[in-house]
């Protein structure tokens, strides 16, 4: 596509005009901000001054903002300043719950605010925090993160990082120009499993990589019972209106970071997109709720399943799929293909040329079942094992805290954090960039470099002991 002019374009394809002017916005947007400013920083490596003390506020603590806000407190070094959310009860709440978790020294001076929408305007000017934990509806990602920046902070966003590829270059612009981070809060590469396979990738145990599948298969139709407050009730008029994968980066983040997508070796060149039907939650809502309730008013456009295939600048492939509607088992696929094996998931398997000693004679078996204890002993992730027992109690599974005790770790030493902003957009622009898609029945979309090409020279990410 980034060869074909716009005349060439419409002579090769049947789409419609509309089709035609998303697919020339897009191209438009991928070269756009092709300019770092002499006072901005490139942000790849950047490490920001130590913080021996991190102060931290928390906007959102509905679902995913409790439980970062309890895991922060319980960490030595850190200090609650303050919590912002709509709702006056989640506000005190988690305030009262973070002094009880300081023992009333720690975190005792906790300030509150709820009620109006900009109320977290008000807190960042008040309490000036070091960092702001977003987690928040998908639409206030960008504001608040932009706004926490500018205000002097390091942000760090629940996923996806932004909705639009706008939004992202405005992040990206705003961190280079204030130095400060901003982290898109990816827990799945901490999972022990995810981990293992990063380190098996980096030892070359399965030789040079072709191909990975990413997935978030997740049934989550019962949110729509959520219809004045919690996700559901925002969430499914993006369900309804929006048709892409709205959701790629649980599956996403852990195989390009395999691949060391956006570091040294490789990135996300374009994208091609298509949706099944829409017809899951059309058929729930009728069998759920009444004629005249909201959700029956809604006109459904988002397919049940979205299947995009990534092509990188090497020219490997990745497959990614969303699907929160269908009745399946939950999955994240998380599969990397190669020259010399193969490591899967859900359930967890490997497959390796010449078999491995104790568990397989060939990869024409799968290493798997009681077996998988061989690998775990010998690959088994050095981070993981330096923070298992420590964090193994917090959200699912433990890679929530593995996540969060990694920020404020980064932090207090003035290391790189492990996951840049550049690759919170890359892995979040899928969204925007399949809705086009598929509005364009399946016309290529290249990728915005956020990096503007330092992704060069970047380094990859290490194996962190």
């Amino acid at each position: 596509m980034t060869n074909i002019n716009r005349r060439n374009f419409i002579k090769k394809t049947t789409l419609s005009a509309a089709g035609i002017t998303a697919g020339a916005l897009i191209a438009q947007n991928a070269e756009a901000h092709s300019a770092r400013t002499a006072a901005a920083t490139y942000m790849g490596d950047f490490a920001a001054p130590k913080l021996p003390t991190v102060k931290a506020a928390f906007i959102g603590v509905g679902a995913r903002g409790p439980g970062h806000m309890r895991f922060f407190a319980d960490l030595e070094g850190t200090e609650v300043v303050a919590i912002s959310d709509l709702y006056e009860d989640n506000a005190t709440k988690w305030a009262a719950k973070a002094k009880e978790i300081g023992k009333g020294q720690r975190h005792k001076n906790v300030k509150v605010y709820f009620g109006a929408e900009d109320k977290w305007k008000q807190m960042l000017k008040d309490v000036k925090p070091d960092v702001v934990f977003i987690a928040t509806n998908w639409g206030n990602h960008a504001p608040m993160a932009i706004e926490a920046m500018k205000q002097g902070a390091h942000a760090f966003v629940e996923v996806p990082i932004a909705l639009t590829t706008q939004e992202m270059w405005e992040i990206v612009d705003t961190s280079e120009a204030t130095q400060k981070h901003c982290m898109m809060m990816e827990n799945v590469n901490y999972d022990r499993d995810e981990l293992m396979y990063l380190n098996m990738c980096r030892q070359g145990v399965i030789g040079e990589l072709l191909h990975a599948e990413a997935a978030y298969i997740h049934e989550l139709r019962f949110q729509m019972e959520e219809q004045e407050r919690g996700t559901g009730s925002w969430r499914t008029p993006h369900y309804a209106n929006r048709n892409g994968n709205l959701y790629p980066t649980h599956g996403l983040g852990p195989v390009a970071q395999y691949m060391n997508i956006g570091r040294t070796d490789d990135t996300f060149k374009s994208l091609v997109s298509f949706s099944t039907p829409s017809l899951g939650r059309k058929l729930y809502a009728e069998k759920n709720y009444g004629s005249d309730h909201k959700w029956n008013k809604l006109n459904y456009k988002g397919g049940d399943l979205n299947t995009s295939i990534i092509k990188t600048n090497m020219g490997r492939t990745v497959m990614v799929q969303w699907d929160e509607t269908s009745p399946r088992p939950y999955s994240r696929l998380n599969l990397v293909q190669g020259t010399k094996g193969t490591l899967a998931g859900f359930p967890t398997r490997v497959a390796l040329e010449g078999g491995f000693e104790g568990a397989t004679e060939s990869h024409h078996q799968w290493i798997e079942g009681e077996k998988l204890q061989l690998l775990y002993d010998k690959y088994d992730h050095p981070l993981y094992k330096r923070l298992n027992q420590k964090t193994k109690d917090s959200g699912h599974g433990g890679m929530d805290g593995m996540m969060m005790y990694r920020i404020v770790e980064c932090l207090q030493n003035g290391q790189p954090l492990d996951q840049n902003v550049y690759e919170g957009c890359l892995w979040s622009a899928v969204s925007p960039l399949s809705e086009r898609s598929v509005a364009t029945d399946g016309a290529p979309q290249p990728f915005p470099d956020f990096t503007r090409g330092n992704w060069k020279s970047t380094k990859p990410l290490s194996i962190i002991s």
